[in-house]
């Protein structure tokens, strides 16, 4: 529903140039100031823009330069783009703290996505496996972290991913124009850089959800949780852990005097998830009813709730007991087992519905992947630059964070 309203924005700049275009012209000029030190930067900044939203199937920069007519210089755009120092953090900085204060937040979700390519060029290239794809194909992957609420969406963060062998790749970095402090980072790291620099801004926090890629990472959540982040983590039923009631305690030295023993043992094995949840009583599974789903359906499932220590990590001879964390696993009606399982370190006493409904809140990001690629050409950048490759990400989400205000300002719902 809200990727058909923000169309339906898109399609009145065309119909009422002179009411909308003049307030994207207007908001071009604030976001993009905020990054960009000269005029010409600006002024083929907002063509960008108007390019990005106005009708056409293709939002690569020789369509869009075309679609603009005189108004634009394909030499001019291409150097704005490509090589231009304009830093693009600033610009969805800018947008970010105008849109997420609006649209009731509820979460911020972490993830990647695929943008298919042709040939070797394109920085960070290969052929590996995409979501997107649904199998092993020539792409880049982004990593990005968008806010949701029940009025929108806003992404708060771009990163691409650059895989080990292009890092050691001087010719193809040089080519590609890489900057030389760019280093190899999985994507939970780039994910977890994306989230600390978000947390650096003006606008309000909220619960981090992610996949299982994201959320099997200890070091990952041990980094939102000193960052002071909370999460909401989809884990793997491998994942291993230290059961509730777990003690860990420094052993008694037997035998002759020493050097006090300082390291903590617990009183039991860890065990996996599966294993944890398949030794539970029936009255541990509880039904919670809460709004699901792109209408907010009411929806109700099985839920258990368990403070653990996941055991990833730890091992005998450390000093530290791990952290707790509670478990959330989810036991639908007519499922012969458990089927999704989370880690999260909000309290203990969080509202199962809460928990819940945020649980199941990560389908909001392929929704706005789809909008984002579909009607804003996410995926249409087809220049070998790095910094291009960031340029561009970060214009189109200047361009959805445009729609998504005039979808929700009252003075737009009046100019139509």
């Amino acid at each position: 529903m809200v990727a058909v309203m923000e169309s339906k924005s898109a399609q009145r700049l065309m119909d009422r140039p002179s009411a909308v275009r003049k307030r994207l012209e207007a908001f071009g000029a604030e976001v993009l100031g905020e990054a960009m030190n000269r005029p010409v930067q600006v002024t083929n900044g907002g063509l960008y823009l108007r390019g990005l939203i106005e009708q056409g199937k293709r939002k690569s920069l020789e369509p869009l330069v075309s679609k603009l007519g005189g108004e634009a210089d394909y030499q001019s755009m291409q150097q704005f783009l490509a090589d231009s120092p304009w830093d693009p953090a600033p610009v969805v900085r800018a947008v970010a703290e105008r849109v997420a204060p609006l649209i009731d937040l509820e979460a911020w979700l972490l993830d990647d996505t695929g943008f298919p390519k042709d040939g070797k060029g394109s920085p960070g290239v290969k052929r590996q496996y995409s979501g997107t794809l649904g199998k092993i194909g020539n792409c880049q992957i982004g990593v990005s972290l968008h806010a949701a609420g029940g009025k929108g969406t806003v992404p708060l963060g771009w990163a691409l991913y650059l895989p080990e062998e292009w890092c050691a790749d001087r010719k193809r970095r040089r080519k590609a124009k890489i900057p030389a402090k760019v280093r190899f980072q999985t994507k939970p790291e780039l994910g977890v850089e994306l989230a600390k620099r978000a947390a650096s801004w003006d606008l309000p926090k909220a619960p981090l959800l992610g996949d299982q890629a994201y959320g099997d990472n200890t070091e990952l959540r041990t980094e939102l949780h000193r960052a002071g982040l909370s999460y909401v983590l989809a884990v793997g039923a491998e994942t291993r852990v230290f059961a509730p009631g777990t003690g860990f305690a420094v052993p008694k030295r037997n035998g002759p005097p020493g050097r006090p023993r300082t390291r903590p043992v617990p009183d039991r094995e860890a065990e996996t998830i599966a294993q944890l949840l398949a030794g539970l009583s029936a009255d541990c599974w509880q039904t919670v009813s809460f709004r699901d789903g792109p209408n907010g359906e009411p929806a109700s499932s099985r839920f258990a709730f368990l403070t653990v220590r996941p055991a990833h990590g730890w091992r005998k001879g450390l000093r530290t007991v791990p952290r707790e964390e509670l478990l959330l696993a989810e036991w639908p009606p007519g499922a012969d087992a458990p089927t999704d399982h989370w880690l999260t370190n909000l309290p203990a006493e969080t509202d199962p519905e809460r928990l819940a409904r945020l649980a199941r809140l990560r389908w909001k990001i392929e929704l706005d992947y789809r909008q984002l690629k579909g009607e804003l050409g996410l995926d249409h950048y087809e220049g070998r630059s790095w910094l291009g490759w960031h340029h561009h990400t970060a214009l189109v989400t200047a361009a959805h964070g445009f729609l998504t205000l005039e979808r929700l300002s009252p003075l737009a719902r009046r100019s139509r």
